[in-house]
């Protein structure tokens, strides 16, 4: 009967600490590991086979090549003695210089005068003098005779650059100046305008290739 007894007890002791086990609240999970050291919290990431198949298939765009253009550079070839060689230079140059022209540049004269054209009548002239006197302009005289009759002087330079100011002067104020040059005029020279993408290439064969502003030459 002892023995029976025991028997039962255990078992029902059995029972208790089964049924205490089984009621236990899950332990809580453990805190997630923090430096004492400082820095930004560590994060895992997805593996590069993940992270493959989250990208939409259109994402990638094909990278087309660029083209690169060179740009251009305006030059000034010359000078030339004569326009012969300014042609055989165009020619030589061929698509290194493109758009190219050929402008002349006339030689110095002795001398440059600065004038208004003959009025119809010797009224008309005065009235034009009265006006340039008006306007501020001195050292003029109204012509009496030959070709240049009831015109204007305004002044007679040794110098291309000062008689130009003159006459710039002049037009700048709503006369209709002239320059022209007196006396003999030396030699012209000429010169070979254009673009190039390949400054280095050009003066290979001209050194002194000047560069110009890109501006229409007059």
């Amino acid at each position: 009967m002892l023995a029976r007894a025991l028997i039962v007890v255990l078992v029902a002791l059995n029972l208790g600490v089964a049924a205490w086990w089984l009621l236990q609240p899950a332990p809580p999970a453990p805190p997630p590991l923090v430096s004492d050291k400082g820095g930004a919290e560590l994060r895992l990431l997805p593996a590069p086979a993940d992270m493959a198949q989250d990208v939409p298939a259109n994402a990638v765009a094909a990278v087309e090549p660029v083209a690169v253009v060179s740009p251009e550079n305006c030059l000034r070839v010359g000078p030339f003695n004569d326009r012969g060689a300014a042609e055989v230079a165009q020619a030589g140059l061929g698509v290194l210089l493109r758009d190219s022209v050929i402008h002349e540049e006339p030689g110095d004269a002795a001398g440059y005068r600065v004038v208004l054209p003959p009025a119809p009548d010797r009224a008309q002239a005065q009235a034009m003098a009265e006006r340039v006197a008006a306007a501020g302009f001195e050292d003029f005289f109204v012509l009496n005779q030959g070709a240049e009759a009831n015109g204007i002087a305004l002044g007679a330079y040794r110098g291309r650059e000062t008689a130009q100011r003159r006459a710039d002067a002049l037009r700048a104020a709503g006369f209709p100046a002239e320059l022209r040059a007196q006396g003999a005029s030396g030699a012209s020279r000429w010169w070979l305008d254009g673009s190039s993408p390949d400054v280095v290439a050009v003066r290979t064969t001209f050194p002194a290739a000047q560069e110009r502003d890109c501006a229409p030459q007059p």
